[in-house]
């Protein structure tokens, strides 16, 4: 003869014997898992957490459309004698024409450092957003471009300017590369300016403006 247990089982059937009890009202469900926070915060791009990586992905898709460089002058009209004779005068003076500044990004890419001639042109769209969110957006994707230490593209800066950069990029602004804008501006004009002045590529343009090349002509 089954015991009242046995009898009960059979009575339910085999499924609803084994199904787990149900909770009553009283019972309480167990905590859910805390969510998993990012392990770290910082712009630096050095850390390996899924965070980091997945926001390193986002950058790289939106990078080619989100982050040109100012249009070059590869359209722009030949410079004047004048013009070119200018750029001999002052580095301010070639930075300020836009042909100027073309040329010598060509003269830069010789040299293996067009970097930062990109990085400054970078900065110089940069101070001139005023939408908060297009800053932000842009001043990682020039973090990532030319300042972090992963990037083929990494430009030179000292310590003190890095670690003021690791600092203001907590809260962006159009102004958060300013110093590094000017040791980067500093470096062309002490060491490849004067290279260019010099170049084949600087002076056939000069000879080009030249009275003697005009009679030629």
């Amino acid at each position: 003869m089954p015991t009242p247990h046995e009898a009960e089982k059979q009575h339910t059937g085999p499924e609803e014997a084994d199904r787990p009890p149900s909770m009553s009202s009283h019972d309480v469900a167990p905590p859910a898992a805390p969510s998993r926070n990012p392990c770290c915060l910082c712009w630096c791009c050095c850390c390996s957490c899924s965070w980091n990586q997945e926001r390193r992905r986002a950058w790289q898709a939106s990078r080619e459309n989100k982050l040109q460089p100012l249009p070059s002058c590869d359209t722009c009209a030949p410079p004047s004698p004048e013009e070119v004779q200018s750029w001999a005068q002052s580095f301010d003076k070639l930075m300020h024409s836009p042909v100027g500044r073309s040329v010598f990004r060509a003269f830069l890419r010789t040299e293996y450092s067009e970097e930062n001639m990109l990085f400054w042109l970078a900065c110089e769209e940069l101070k001139a957003e005023a939408n908060q969110h297009v800053v932000d957006e842009k001043a990682r994707l020039i973090y990532e471009d030319y300042v972090s230490i992963l990037s083929p593209k990494e430009v030179s800066l000292d310590s003190r300017v890095r670690e003021g950069i690791n600092r203001k990029m907590q809260e962006p602004s159009a102004h958060t590369f300013d110093d590094a804008q000017l040791q980067i501006y500093t470096l062309m004009h002490r060491d490849s300016y004067p290279r260019f002045l010099s170049s084949p590529a600087y002076r056939t343009l000069l000879l080009r403006g030249s009275p003697q090349s005009s009679s030629e002509a």
